[in-house]
């Protein structure tokens, strides 16, 4: 009948919406988050923080990123469509209402401040700072010259909250750590800009990629370096020794490599690099954690 409303979705394929509007076949997203709040975590408790903990800090980060993929991508859903990496996502292409994609996320993120209560109660009051930061970022495209500063500081909110639900409080450190791994986000991240610059020339949104110009190769390892370096600087006095420098290197190997897939500025070499970025994260990781487990 005309004018009638489309048939509902079977629920299988509505679950494969789901999980294509969180991005679950790629977990290269959730796992840039997760090393260095692994490794926050691990330094605030000193070593192997228990079970508890570590599934929170688990299952929060893939929550609260999931939960951040719906909200950028009703956000950006107007841009999405002039992006050809982008087109095809769930909300962009109109399989997915944006109501449907909130609601998704705010889900998300309920079950997430769930996980957050069972800690403490400094780590309850930060996670509504981390949350404004997530939703901030994806309209920062339209104003800020430099909106992966942005998401570098909600990249790296899982640092202050390991912390506090460790400590009951956030020290010095951990925002000293934030703003270490907030270079490795811009490292990352630009890259994963340099992917879509044409696009995004083309629509007039910001990115680091078009800011810096021709200096983008540059500034990206200028980025890694700053981030190993003050990453290295803050951790050594509490967890320095063979294991630890052994990660460190371990991550900064991996930096020529990046260099070589960027250096040409191609879709797929720049994507490439972006893709594998999280094993820079794991190898300082496990440097830190057998550092503490075994280094006496």
């Amino acid at each position: 009948m005309s004018g009638s409303l489309p048939a509902p979705l079977p629920w299988r394929a509505r679950l494969a919406l789901y999980l294509d509007l969180i991005r679950w076949d790629r977990p290269a997203g959730w796992l840039l988050l997760l090393w260095p709040t692994l490794s926050a975590l691990w330094l605030a408790a000193g070593g192997w923080p228990g079970w508890h903990l570590l599934l929170v800090f688990v299952a929060g980060t893939i929550l609260m990123r999931s939960a951040g993929c719906c909200v950028n991508d009703v956000a950006d859903r107007e841009f999405d469509r002039h992006v050809k990496r982008t087109a095809q996502r769930p909300v962009t292409s109109g399989r997915l209402s944006a109501r449907e994609a909130l609601a998704v996320g705010a889900a998300l993120a309920l079950v997430a401040f769930a996980l957050v209560l069972t800690t403490s109660a400094a780590a309850v009051a930060w996670s509504f700072a981390a949350l404004a930061v997530a939703v901030f970022y994806p309209y920062t495209k339209r104003f800020f010259a430099m909106p992966q500063a942005v998401l570098g500081v909600a990249f790296s909110f899982g640092i202050p909250m390991a912390f506090a639900a460790v400590r009951g409080e956030v020290p010095a450190l951990a925002w000293g750590l934030l703003v270490a791994n907030l270079f490795w986000v811009l490292a990352y991240d630009t890259e994963y800009a340099m992917v879509d610059r044409d696009d995004d020339l083309r629509i007039g949104i910001q990115t680091s990629a078009i800011t810096l110009g021709r200096w983008d190769v540059a500034a990206v390892l200028a980025f890694y370096a700053l981030h190993l370096v003050l990453w290295t600087a803050l951790v050594w006095p509490h967890a320095g020794g063979p294991w630890f420098a052994a990660g460190v290197a371990a991550a900064a190997a991996q930096v020529p490599w990046h260099a070589r897939l960027i250096r040409d500025r191609t879709r797929e070499g720049c994507f490439a690099a972006f893709r594998l970025n999280h094993w820079l994260g794991a190898a300082l990781f496990a440097g830190l954690a057998l550092q503490l487990a075994l280094g006496g």
